[in-house]
């Protein structure tokens, strides 16, 4: 009975030492299996808190590096700027830079020109690239692209000096002329001459300052805080009063036609302005006894109608090099030309402002030697469009579809007028 006893006991202590053992031996491997080891430190790093809210926020261009150069964490916008292809940081002076903070701990900043995705024409990106350690073992990449503010630093700096050149000539022509008039004091003619010289350059001089002033209204100001319906035939009278001088002068004819009561909703001197330039610039640039017609249509488009006012001219034409670059400021297809009848460069700049400004746009058509056709194309007015229209002219807005030439519809619009033979080339 004793021995039965005993083996007894000694089976429950044995138990219980297994199952303490057992016990202690799943304590201990689940302990380990917590504590981090270098393999998943290295293949699964964790941003610090906080940090993944913060990058998302951000307007720049994020990159995570951890100690492997492989990316932890990358914004959509270094994706676009491909910045990040195939989970590495494909820009190799960036990644020099991420390997250099990673050893010294040093913040480092450069700008670089970097090759524009997708495109074959050899642009290239501005940006500037700032790297920062974050924490012991991660790097983080900022990438500001400053390619816009380049572009609009570069126009500035450019009108800044085109402003400066064109300002210069006439006040330096009025120090000369003053001074010739002070030494001719005696010579009746001479004074007369000079004056009427510095007349001249006191004209170009107020014009350069008035497009000037035009401008920068119409880049600055907001267009639909003034608008009003604006009646179409209107504007294009006032256009052709406006060089009426001018044509006379050179026996040009100018005649208007087309749909009849059209209006556009808009700023009325802003429009009357544009619409008046391009007038101006088909007289200016026209030989002597040639005709000048200026047409207006409504045309179908998705967005709604829209009012088309087409100006032709039978004048030198304009090349394809310079048809790229005659909205740009102070930009002049004939420099001499423009010197001769006061031009400023500033006109087209204006008429684009204005047109983009309004919802529409400006193009042109022209072929040297045939001529040109300016043609702004706006939303029509939704009150003129609900109440209907009459028509005039030789042209018929409500059958004129968008798809027809341009040239073609400003020569049928002076039908009734004075005819405009349309260029031979049509765009």
């Amino acid at each position: 009975m004793d021995v039965n006893a005993a083996v007894a006991a000694a089976a429950a202590i044995a138990g219980v030492c297994t199952g303490v053992i057992a016990m202690l031996a799943f304590r201990w491997s689940e302990r380990d299996q917590k504590r981090p080891t270098r393999t998943s430190l290295h293949t699964d790093p964790v941003l610090p808190p906080g940090v993944d809210t913060v990058l998302s926020v951000l307007r720049s261009s994020a990159v995570v590096l951890d100690e492997a150069d492989s990316v932890v964490k990358a914004s959509s916008a270094a994706y676009a700027l491909g910045l990040v292809r195939g989970g590495k940081l494909a820009v190799e002076p960036m990644l020099q830079m991420a390997r250099d903070t990673r050893r010294d701990g040093e913040i480092r900043q450069v700008e670089l020109d970097l090759p524009r995705r997708g495109t074959g024409r050899g642009e290239a990106l501005a940006v500037s690239a700032r790297v920062a350690p974050l924490g012991s073992r991660l790097v983080l990449l900022l990438v500001e692209d400053l390619t816009e503010a380049r572009r609009i630093e570069a126009v500035r700096r450019d009108f800044v000096a085109n402003v400066s050149h064109e300002l210069k000539t006439p006040v330096g022509a009025l120090s000369l002329l003053s001074e010739a008039v002070m030494d001719a004091s005696d010579d009746p003619e001479a004074v007369e001459r000079f004056a009427g010289r510095m007349q001249i350059e006191a004209t170009r001089l107020t014009n350069l300052v008035q497009e000037l002033i035009d401008l920068s209204r119409v880049q600055n100001d907001d267009p639909l805080e003034d608008a009003e319906p604006v009646r179409v035939d209107e504007l294009v009278a006032e256009a052709i009063d406006r060089s009426r001088h001018q044509a006379s002068h050179k026996q040009i004819t100018m005649a208007a036609g087309g749909t009849a009561e059209l209006q556009i909703w808009g700023n009325r001197g802003q429009l009357a302005a544009a619409l008046g330039n391009l007038v101006e610039n088909a007289v200016n640039y026209s030989p002597a006894r040639t005709r000048v017609g200026i047409a207006a249509r409504r045309v179908t488009a998705p967005g709604g109608d829209l009012i088309e006012v087409a100006v032709t001219d039978q004048g030198i034409g304009i090349s394809d090099k310079d048809k790229e670059r005659i909205f740009e400021r102070f930009y002049r297809v004939d420099p001499a030309r423009s010197r001769a009848t006061g031009g400023t460069g500033l006109g087209l700049a204006i008429v684009k402002h204005v047109a983009a400004s309004h919802g529409g746009e400006v193009t042109v058509w022209s072929s040297e030697g045939q001529g040109s056709t300016f043609t702004l194309r706006l939303p029509e007015a939704a009150a003129q469009r609900d109440r209907g229209t009459g028509h005039g002219g030789g042209l018929d807005g409500e059958t004129a579809s968008s798809g027809d030439s341009t040239a073609t519809a400003a020569a049928a619009a002076t039908t009734t007028y004075e005819p405009i033979p349309a260029p031979e080339v049509l765009p």
